[in-house]
């Protein structure tokens, strides 16, 4: 009689499936087919155009967003703007987003990710594919040159990192508090280049818009990738985006009952808001714990905290108030189709209306582009690091939060935990 087939993770599933193979292990190494490629006009044609002398593989499966360098400030903005935009052009590449918003945030909107894929990114902050159920994870320019030619790249099958959230979170506390509360327990290398995958009743009872921050800040956790299961939230948004979903390819993608996995176990009904101080994502703590250090800049922006669910958050706090005098609150919405919903909502004129200076669907300051970020200034942001110049400003403070938390230091003037304020 045959032995039993040990279980597997979903990471492994997701790369087996890849490889052509009915499963695999941890530790071997196996050619994947590519699903998707996406880059940016940062990471992609003026990296690739130089080296690039055949054909790519398959157009329908790139995906080119203009998201970095616009709108462009300076003639090396656009001289790389505009050599990501003939290139497309020359390619003839069917999927270009040009100015609608941040990579990671459009490229999902479109539909292009699903449960079951294996897909790369010329991004640090690509395993937000993960948040589908999709294995996701960023690649340099060498390498995306060879998946461009073969629509093929190897891989070493990852050790699978759990992350089991029991309970529920409060108002005010949110998924980029989860991740702050994570890195300060495991640190910024806790995820040693595996697949982290993010679990329970908490992280079930997210939105896919949460998720996909759990997913993103997966890289500062050191992580390859970064996943969730997908589930009838999953199956709902995905046919809200035009990319419906069998209910039966939602059901497979999962870890198996005794698959061999590491375990951490964490407690969502006992988190605080967090926050992290200059100049690491991992310096967390409750927002309790800090003196109330007064804020120059409040920057909501980012694909970590400008989705539709953020804006939603931070108007919570700020609908019928206005911003503290002194204070500067930076809005930089991830995607013109989540200010488009905000504006329906009436979300964006609460914002708005509370002193919010409205700025690009784009990197920006997140990546340190444009000059945003005053010099010597203290900014409370959204967004995924706070790395010292990382906002283009070295001698800026950078603390991190949620946008409840970002949206009530902007109301206050100072850092305080948000459900203090929230209306």
């Amino acid at each position: 009689m045959a032995a039993a087939a040990r279980p597997q993770t979903l990471a492994q599933k997701l790369v087996a499936r890849a490889a052509g193979r009915d499963r695999v292990e941890p530790g071997e190494i196996v050619t994947c087919e590519v699903d998707l490629a996406m880059f940016h006009d940062s990471s992609g044609p003026r990296r690739l155009a130089p080296m690039l002398a055949a054909e790519i593989w398959d157009r329908r499966k790139v995906a080119l967003v203009i998201d970095h360098y616009v709108p462009e400030q300076d003639d090396e903005s656009r001289r790389i703007v505009r050599l990501a935009r003939d290139w497309a052009a020359e390619q003839r590449l069917p999927h270009v987003f040009d100015s609608l918003g941040i990579c990671h945030v459009v490229v999902p909107q479109a539909g292009l990710i699903r449960p079951g894929l294996f897909c790369v990114g010329g991004d640090s902050h690509s395993p937000t594919g993960g948040a589908f159920g999709a294995y996701m994870f960023g690649i340099g320019a060498t390498e995306m040159l060879g998946v461009v030619v073969t629509g093929r790249l190897w891989l070493q099958v990852p050790q699978t990192i759990r992350l089991h959230w029991s309970g529920r979170l409060s108002r005010g506390v949110t998924a980029k508090d989860m991740m702050l509360h994570t890195l300060a327990r495991l640190g910024m290398a806790g995820g040693r280049y595996q697949a982290v995958e993010y679990a329970g009743p908490a992280v079930e009872a997210l939105s896919m818009a949460e998720r996909m921050t759990l997913a993103n800040m997966s890289a500062e956790l050191g992580a390859q990738a970064g996943l969730v299961a997908p589930d009838a939230t999953t199956g709902a948004w995905l046919a809200a985006h035009g990319a419906p979903v069998d209910p039966a390819d939602l059901a497979c993608w999962r870890t198996d009952d005794g698959a061999d996995l590491e375990h951490h176990a964490f407690d969502a009904a006992a988190l605080a808001p967090q926050v992290a101080l200059p100049h690491s994502p991992a310096r967390s703590r409750p927002v309790g714990d800090l003196p109330r250090t007064p804020v120059d800049v409040a920057y909501l922006g980012a694909c970590t905290g400008a989705k539709l669910d953020d804006l939603r958050a931070a108007a919570q706090v700020l609908a019928g108030r206005r911003i503290a005098s002194g204070v500067q609150l930076m809005l930089a919405p991830a995607s013109l189709r989540d200010r488009a919903a905000a504006e329906r909502e009436g979300v964006w004129q609460a914002l708005v209306e509370a002193g919010a200076t409205v700025l690009p669907s784009a990197c920006g300051a997140c990546a340190g582009y444009g000059s945003a970020i005053p010099e010597g200034s203290t900014v409370i942001s959204s967004t995924a690091r706070n790395f010292k110049g990382r906002m283009g400003a070295a001698t800026a403070q950078v603390y991190l939060g949620s946008p409840y938390t970002v949206a009530a230091a902007a109301l206050t003037g100072r850092i305080v935990d948000p459900r203090e304020v929230l209306a």
